[in-house]
């Protein structure tokens, strides 16, 4: 009952974007997003965060094979994730990066091999934090916990 009361929390007209809150390649794409969110679209929480545990725990997802970026869609009550995922986020911000959504043509199984090679590699790449990022507080209104 719990599980449901937390992501029924979830604003219906937002999507909600669950990333690796310890990958600094993750956060540093989250403030991407959020300077170019102009349309207020997007809600964020790390994969590690209590809503994060539950939307995971909700639709089964195993963590050992997708450890990667999730965006859920509480109004169909769907999640997508790895590539189409960011693509799918890509889209709703504004030009240039919405362009990059002409990749949801490739088939998944090449753009998910791009994809997971740099998620194998991001802290490899780009460092880890000991912990989540703590956002700014004009950014908290962001950020679901």
């Amino acid at each position: 009952m719990y599980l449901c009361n937390v992501i029924q929390n979830i604003p219906k007209d937002k999507q909600l974007i669950l990333f690796d809150g310890v990958c600094n390649l993750c956060n540093s794409s989250v403030v991407y997003v959020i300077k170019r969110d102009k349309n207020d679209r997007f809600r964020f929480a790390p994969l590690q965060s209590e809503i994060g545990q539950n939307v995971i725990e909700k639709f089964k997802i195993n963590t050992e094979n997708t450890d990667s970026i999730l965006l859920y869609d509480p109004k169909e009550d769907k999640i997508t994730y790895k590539s189409t995922a960011a693509l799918k986020i890509a889209a709703n911000l504004n030009f240039p990066i919405n362009i990059l959504s002409f990749f949801l043509i490739v088939p998944v199984f090449i753009r998910n091999w791009v994809y997971d090679y740099i998620a194998k590699n991001r802290y490899q790449w780009y460092g880890k934090k000991e912990s989540c990022m703590i956002p700014t507080p004009e950014l908290k209104s962001k950020f679901l916990e």
